[in-house]
């Protein structure tokens, strides 16, 4: 069987297209810190993120004894259909939990339902495994509390590039989480019967052009193998032990997750990794949709155009379905 890549490109009006086209040839293209003095020099020119109205509530999260911030917005249209956790990109090493807050304000809104985002520590400061550990704890959270704080425990997770890889490490961490109760010292271990099937509690997970290989041993690892954000984040682990899941979710078994859905662009340094998973996904069993978006790079949906409003949309729409089925 053979295809182009265009038969996989979603169905998007010819003039949003153009416009993507036209911006992104006028746009210059950005990179990230090179160093951590570089990083904390982007950092401090970072200006305070817009507050959202209604405000986020802020709360810490506690689970399997660990804490983690959060940040909560409830709908304002009546009884949410559901909650969606949302984990932010950012290079594992930028941007916070607050820098979301428009956006997850409008999500709430959009889908009727609460959305909870978590500020989960940054690299170099805090280097793997604190990231996916907070998410974890998030997660573990709104699986045993949700339905008594928000009358609802139909749950969605989320997150774009770096947020996207760690919501995934996160949905295996969950479904692994039996098996590594099991194996805990009687001292240590929680109970399997409170957290056990967490991953169950998830209807879906919407990934934007994830980072699913920081080995270097695919052809999109190998584009960005020495980009500073990979020293920041796992620099402290062999490069040959960067295959494990919990860091390259590419390299993970995949069987038993909930529906996924895939965003990318085809000009993403990362297209061939999300292709990879997408691919890895449907061969383990999963229900898994790709979203596909031409002219576009890492990030579009985050760039003021009308076609990353057309993609934007279509996760809304998707989340919405996942949410509402009963």
């Amino acid at each position: 069987m053979r295809f182009a890549l265009e038969d996989l490109f979603a169905d998007v009006p010819a003039e949003q297209v153009a416009e993507a086209r036209a911006f992104y040839r006028a746009r210059v293209a950005g990179r990230g810190p090179a160093s951590f003095d570089e990083l904390e020099a982007v950092r401090a020119r970072r200006s305070a993120p817009p507050a959202a109205d209604p405000p986020a509530a802020e709360e810490m999260a506690e689970a399997a004894g660990a804490r983690v911030p959060v940040r909560v917005f409830l709908p304002s249209g009546g009884a949410p259909r559901g909650v969606h956790l949302d984990i932010h990109g950012g290079g594992f090493y930028m941007d916070t939990a607050a820098h979301g807050d428009i956006r997850n304000r409008a999500l709430a809104e959009e889908l009727n339902s609460v959305v909870v985002s978590v500020d989960y520590r940054l690299a170099p400061e805090h280097p793997w495994p604190a990231a996916p550990d907070d998410c974890e704890t998030a997660a573990l959270w709104l699986a045993e509390q949700a339905g008594g704080r928000f009358g609802t425990s139909r749950l969605t997770i989320g997150g774009s590039s770096a947020g996207a890889t760690l919501a995934l490490a996160t949905l295996l961490r969950l479904r692994d989480r039996r098996s590594r109760d099991a194996s805990s010292s009687p001292d240590e271990a929680v109970p399997a019967s409170r957290y056990a099937d967490a991953v169950s509690r998830f209807a879906g997970a919407a990934l934007q052009f994830g980072t699913y290989d920081l080995s270097a041993l695919t052809p999109a690892g190998r584009r960005i193998a020495d980009e500073y954000f990979i020293e920041a984040y796992v620099g402290h682990v062999p490069a040959r032990d960067r295959t494990l899941p919990d860091i390259s979710p590419l390299y993970a078994d995949l069987t038993g997750l909930p529906p996924v859905l895939l965003v990318v662009g085809a000009e993403d340094v990362l297209l061939e990794d999300n292709l990879t998973l997408a691919g890895r996904l449907s061969a383990a069993g999963n229900d898994v949709e790709l979203h596909l978006y031409p002219a576009v790079p890492h990030g579009f949906t985050g760039h003021p155009t009308a076609l990353a409003s057309t993609a934007l949309a279509g996760i809304g729409s998707w989340l919405r379905e996942r949410l509402s089925r009963p």
